[in-house]
């Protein structure tokens, strides 16, 4: 069953990343930042989800 939400992440991964950088796009130069790229979005996308992925996996058992 692991194997299949892996699998189910995927396109979320990928939408985040979009998202990321779309958003990225119209915040940054408020903040008087550059764009970034999707490749450059994908790095952080997954930074952050290897960030919070233990922290999902703790509090999902403590559920049960």
């Amino acid at each position: 069953m692991g194997y299949f939400r892996i699998m189910a992440a995927i396109p979320g991964f990928f939408l985040s990343s979009l998202f990321f950088m779309l958003l990225w796009g119209v915040i940054a130069p408020k903040l008087g930042m550059e764009d970034i790229s999707y490749a450059t979005s994908m790095l952080i996308t997954i930074t952050l989800w290897i960030a919070i992925a233990p922290l999902a996996a703790v509090s999902g058992r403590k559920r049960r």
